[in-house]
C-alpha cells in the first residue's frame, strides 16, 4: 500500500557506530598496561637490589635480556599475527607476559629473574606492543587512519604517566613483589577479556568494510600509480636501505629511552628525591 511503512532489514541499517573505534579503545587499554608494566622497572630498581644485594650493573643485565628478547620477538610476532590473526597472539602474550610478572614476583635469585623477567616477560609484552596494535588498528580504517592509530598509541604513554607513580606507591606500602603481582594479575584478566570479547582481526569477520573504503572508492588516487610502492618481503626490505637507516634509529631510540627511564628513579633517589616525590619527576618522560 502507498505510504506503508516498511522496516530495513537489521543487515542494510546504517551502523550507529563503527566497530573500529571499539579496536581502538581496545587496544589503548591493552598499551596502557603494557607500557605501565615495562616501565615500572626503574621503581623497583633499588627495592630488588636492597633486597638481593645485587649491584646496578648485574640488575641492568637482567633488563638488557628484557630488551633483546622483546626486540627478537617483534619480528615473530608478526609473522604469526598474519598467519593466526591477533586473537590468539594477544592470548598467548598475555599469558607469557602475566607468567613473567607473577612469577618474578616469587624469584629467589638472578638467573630465576633472567628467565621470568628477562625471557618470559619480554616475550608476552611483544605480543601486546605498539607494532600489533598499530597493525590491527590500521585494518580498520581507510580514512582516519592516522588519528585511529594515534590515538590507540596514547594509551603507551597514559600508561606511563598514570601507573609508574601507582607502582611507586604499591611499592612503598606492599612492597616490590606485590606490585608485579599486581599487574600479572590485571593484565591477564583485562586482556583475556578484550581478546575474546573484543578484538577482531578483520572488519570482514562483522561483514563490514575498513572505514571510510566504499565511500573513497570511486575517488582519484592522492597519488599517481607510480608514486606507490609495493609491497616488500623480509627477504627484499632487508635489502634496502630505507629499511636499514629505519631500524637504527628506531633501535637507537627504543634502547635510549628505555635505558634513561629505567635509571632515572634510582638517580633522583640517589639525589635526595623522596620516593613520593619522584613520581612527578617521571611524567616528563612519557612519550
Amino acid at each position: 500500500m502507498p505510504g506503508e511503512w516498511v522496516p530495513t532489514p537489521a543487515a542494510h541499517r546504517p551502523a550507529r557506530f563503527f566497530y573500529g573505534w571499539y579496536i581502538v579503545a581496545a587496544s589503548c587499554v591493552m598499551l596502557f598496561f603494557n607500557s605501565g608494566a615495562r616501565y615500572s622497572i626503574g621503581v623497583l630498581f633499588k627495592p630488588m637490589l636492597a633486597e638481593f644485594g645485587w649491584s646496578r650493573s648485574t640488575l641492568s643485565l637482567a633488563v638488557f635480556l628484557n630488551m633483546g628478547v622483546f626486540a627478537l620477538a617483534v619480528t615473530v610476532v608478526g609473522r604469526l599475527y598474519d598467519r593466526y590473526g591477533p586473537q590468539w597472539v594477544i592470548l598467548g602474550a598475555t599469558v607469557l607476559l602475566s607468567a613473567g610478572y607473577i612469577l618474578t614476583a616469587c624469584i629467589q635469585s638472578f638467573w630465576q629473574l633472567m628467565l621470568c623477567y628477562g625471557v618470559l616477560a619480554a616475550l608476552g609484552l611483544a605480543g601486546t606492543s605498539v607494532p600489533l596494535v598499530a597493525t590491527l588498528t590500521s585494518k580498520w580504517f581507510h580514512t582516519r587512519r592516522g588519528l585511529a592509530v594515534s590515538l590507540a598509541l596514547t594509551g603507551s604513554c597514559i600508561g606511563q604517566f598514570a601507573l609508574v607513580p601507582l607502582f611507586t606507591q604499591v611499592t612503598l606500602l606492599y612492597g616490590w613483589r606485590s606490585s608485579y603481582l599486581a599487574i600479572g594479575v590485571i593484565m591477564l584478566l583485562v586482556n583475556v577479556v578484550l581478546a575474546l570479547r573484543v578484538i577482531k582481526g578483520d572488519p570482514q569477520q562483522l561483514g563490514l568494510q575498513p572505514l571510510g573504503q566504499s565511500a573513497s572508492a570511486h575517488q582519484q588516487p592522492s597519488v599517481r600509480p607510480a608514486q606507490v610502492l609495493p609491497d616488500l618481503s623480509l627477504r627484499q626490505a632487508l635489502r634496502t636501505r630505507s629499511y636499514w637507516c629505519f631500524l637504527v634509529v628506531m633501535a637507537v631510540c627504543g634502547s635510549g629511552d628505555f635505558f634513561v627511564t629505567t635509571h632515572l628513579i634510582p638517580w633522583v633517589t640517589d639525589q635526595g628525591v623522596s620516593r613520593p616525590q619522584q613520581a612527578i619527576c617521571w611524567p616528563g618522560t612519557a612519550s
